[in-house]
């Protein structure tokens, strides 16, 4: 909004001192991590009192872990703060014009709003199980294809090309360096493209994956495979976030460091100097989502004032749902999906554990007449460290890890993953 009038003020001649700052994407990130925080932190009080008012706390099943008990009745539905704490500073300083912004504001509205009818059953309702989860995957599968076929079809979201010879429908800019003039030839290309990691020729194409000769026929079949993945990926992402939220802190910190990761991709990925000198493809206008994951960034910090052990308020899915789903389509728009089980590896290993834990118990239970065996001692994985159980095929660590430390070291794995991540820019 505020970016906007300050258009609008220049559009109508008003000359205003610091307008222009406006225009620099540093500023307005700068400004919104900033008003995030200050959101977060003003709200986030009258937020929890009001949950405590009303006795919103979590409903905790007992499961033999330290200091679990502590917990009951701690409020939930805490992610009401990270939701407001984004809103508010990406209305201020976003161009609310671009599609980026447009989805992903779309992407938090409505996966906070799955995620808070899902905290509201197991509150209000006390259905420990909350929302069927069919329901989730139609909320998941819907929004896949609402931002799958957006992204197919928007003008916006095009990748661009440079050239020093002219083609047909090209576009010319002027380049200035050492007082000298160039014309570069440029074209904005409609792509189902992505990058692939630690390889040098490193672009994949979705149409690839569509095997037929007949050009239109290929080309639908190419947007479908593409809102697959899509829709795979949104709820692949969204539900490892969720999966991850079960110590104090731990998926909102984590969610931060990625957050941060991405706001890097993106900036390197809509500036047309740096993805040339890193050879990695240059996306128009996504600068914008550089500001809207600075206000996400900020957000996740000012909540986890109030997360981090021992936490006076827990995110419930309200937060998670819509953190993950953020996350899945920011990485979609910036082309760099296949790194996210390097990226998002904590929430990658959350989800696998689950899925081999359930498949093992279920392969042993048959095999032994009715007796299953667990791999791990608990899932997801970070409960793991938690409890003991000698039944279990894996036994380290013998020690249970605190809380605290756990937390600690799972950001500083993020933290390495991350760097991984970018690395990977060079790394070909």
């Amino acid at each position: 909004m505020i970016y906007h009038l300050f258009q609008w003020f220049q559009s109508m001649g008003i000359d205003i001192p610091g307008a222009n700052l406006m225009k620099y994407i540093s500023f307005r990130s700068a400004s919104a991590v900033i008003i995030a925080l200050v959101v977060a932190m003003w709200i986030g009080p009258a937020i929890i009192r009001r949950l405590q008012k009303k006795q919103i706390g979590e409903t905790i099943r007992d499961l033999g872990l330290e200091d679990q008990k502590k917990k009951v009745g701690t409020p939930t539905m805490g992610g009401l703060i990270i939701l407001l704490s984004i809103i508010v500073p990406v209305i201020l300083f976003c161009d609310l014009s671009s599609v980026y912004i447009i989805l992903l504001i779309i992407t938090t509205v409505f996966l906070g709003a799955i995620g808070f009818l899902d905290d509201s059953i197991k509150v209000f309702k006390k259905n420990k199980d909350g929302l069927k989860g069919k329901y989730k995957i139609f909320g998941q599968v819907a929004l896949g294809i609402v931002i799958g076929i957006t992204l197919i079809y928007s003008p916006q979201n095009v990748i661009r090309l440079y050239s020093e010879t002219p083609h047909e429908g090209d576009k010319t800019e002027i380049a200035e360096s050492v007082g000298m003039k160039e014309v570069i030839y440029y074209r904005d290309v409609k792509s189902r493209t992505t990058t692939i990691p630690f390889l040098k020729h490193n672009e994949f194409k979705y149409s690839w994956l569509a095997p037929f000769k007949n050009a239109k026929v290929k080309d639908i079949a190419t947007n479908i495979v593409y809102v697959l993945i899509v829709i795979f990926i949104i709820t692949a992402v969204s539900n490892g976030t969720n999966l991850t939220d079960g110590i104090d802190g731990l998926s909102a910190g984590v969610s931060a460091i990625v957050g941060a990761t991405l706001g890097i991709f993106a900036y390197l990925s809509g500036n047309a100097i740096f993805s040339d000198y890193l050879g990695i493809m240059y996306i128009p206008n996504t600068g914008e989502i550089v500001v809207f994951l600075a206000a996400f960034v900020g957000a996740l910090v000012g909540f986890l004032w109030f997360n981090t052990y021992p936490a006076q308020v827990f995110m419930g899915d309200t937060g998670s749902l819509a953190i993950g789903g953020i996350i899945g389509t920011v990485a979609l728009m910036i082309r760099k999906e296949l790194l996210i089980p390097i990226f998002c590896g904590i929430f990658f290993v959350e989800s696998l554990s689950v899925v081999i834990q359930r498949l093992y118990f279920k392969y042993t239970k048959k095999r032994n007449n009715g007796v299953g065996i667990r791999v791990f001692k608990m899932t997801p994985i970070h409960h793991h460290f938690q409890k003991e159980n000698p039944d279990a095929l894996i036994q380290w660590p013998r020690r249970l890890v605190p809380e605290s430390k756990l937390t600690a070291r799972f950001y500083i794995i993020a933290i390495i993953l991350c760097i991984i991540s970018i690395i990977t820019l060079k790394i070909r």
